[in-house]
């Protein structure tokens, strides 16, 4: 199956390949902007060598038009050109919400859509994978079918998760509750690649929680046995997987007003890549509003599991814990994976940035 990859086979991408991801610099926005948190809705994207050519230009002007279509929410435009002109000339520039370009003056992220030849639109699903492909002079075309796909979009689907209740018993959750109150928590941040280090980065715009390191032998002896016997059964049998790695003992806590944490994906650096399953077990089900788990690729549904019960999911999709609007969610949130992905580990502490050795042996 390898072989047939479009991200790496020599034929033009095509209707249901799934689209390259790739992280670059936006014009006047992120440093680092990762493609990959685009899924959830549908991207436009046009791959040009100069806007200074008069059909390129054409081509934009098409994108203007129809600018109310690029909300962030149903759709999002992407232009990525190999001018560096264009940004300095004023050609281009970034018009939040909905449209964003690149930079792309070695036309790697062109080539990786096989796009280098010459300028096309790419039309993406929400899970990005490609829908169609147009030519430059087609923009009005491809406009027409990405209202048309947005239009014929299932309000929802569901996420490929695991819902396990009675992982932890009532008793546990509240005793996880009442340490987390009794010793505080520290604001919780999230992994990022920086210069091929993984560091830990604080930004409360993306993430807002507090998180309490649980550091009790006896306690976290009791978590791993808990989860060891309530859910390594279930996911061997619904993902054929085999759990023997837990990762992680953290009671975090979302307060209303103020906790979130956006679309992200467990598993996108080196530090992190051997995670496998993420597990989200609530330990209040009820007290709270908001807070939920969603999953921007299948739509707006969101997911609570009941108190001491669990949601399972791969570390690689991509998913978001909605604003807690009322009380304090509290949960237990380790990550499972297994031998070879403790060896990958463990070849990739290497990579891991200042402080994190601890961090990463801790957890």
């Amino acid at each position: 199956m390898a072989d047939s990859d479009p991200r790496t086979a020599a034929n033009a991408l095509e209707c249901g390949d799934p689209a390259p991801w790739f992280k670059a610099p936006a014009v006047g926005g992120r440093p680092d902007y990762a493609f990959d948190t685009v899924a959830g809705r549908h991207a436009l994207l046009l791959f040009f060598d100069s806007a200074a050519r008069p059909e390129v230009a054409q081509a934009l002007a098409v994108v203007a038009r129809h600018r109310a279509l690029f909300d962030d929410l149903d759709a999002s435009f992407f232009g990525v050109t190999g001018d560096v002109g264009d940004a300095t000339a004023g050609r281009i520039g970034q018009m939040l919400p909905g449209i964003r370009f690149f930079l792309d003056p070695e036309r790697k992220i062109s080539a990786a859509y096989r796009a280098a030849a010459e300028p096309v639109w790419v039309l993406l699903d929400p899970t990005l994978r490609v829908l169609a492909i147009f030519p430059l002079d087609q923009g009005e075309q491809a406009i027409e079918s990405l209202r048309t796909e947005i239009a014929a979009r299932p309000l929802d689907s569901w996420a490929p998760v695991l819902m396990v209740p009675n992982v932890l018993p009532l008793d546990l959750c509240e005793q996880l509750i009442a340490g987390y109150e009794e010793n505080g928590g520290e604001a919780s941040g999230f992994m990022r690649e920086v210069d091929g280090k993984t560091v830990l980065v604080v930004d409360d715009q993306h993430k807002q929680r507090r998180d309490w390191d649980i550091e009790d032998e006896p306690l976290r002896h009791r978590l791993a046995g808990q989860v060891r016997r309530h859910l390594t059964v279930p996911i061997q049998r619904f993902f054929q997987f085999r759990v023997t790695r837990m990762e992680r003992y953290v009671v975090a806590c979302y307060e209303a007003g103020a906790g979130h944490f956006r679309p992200h994906r467990d598993n996108t650096t080196k530090g992190t890549a051997h995670r496998r399953f993420a597990v989200t077990i609530n330990l209040n089900a009820g007290d709270y509003d908001g807070g939920d788990l969603r999953f921007p690729e299948f739509g707006q549904r969101t997911y609570r599991a009941p108190t001491g019960g669990a949601i399972v999911f791969s570390c690689s999709m991509l998913h978001e814990a909605t604003p807690v609007t009322r009380g304090k969610r509290y949960a237990f949130l380790p990550f499972l994976y297994d031998e070879a992905a403790a060896k990958q580990r463990e070849a990739n502490n290497a990579f891991l940035g200042d402080g994190l050795g601890e961090y990463s042996s801790k957890r």
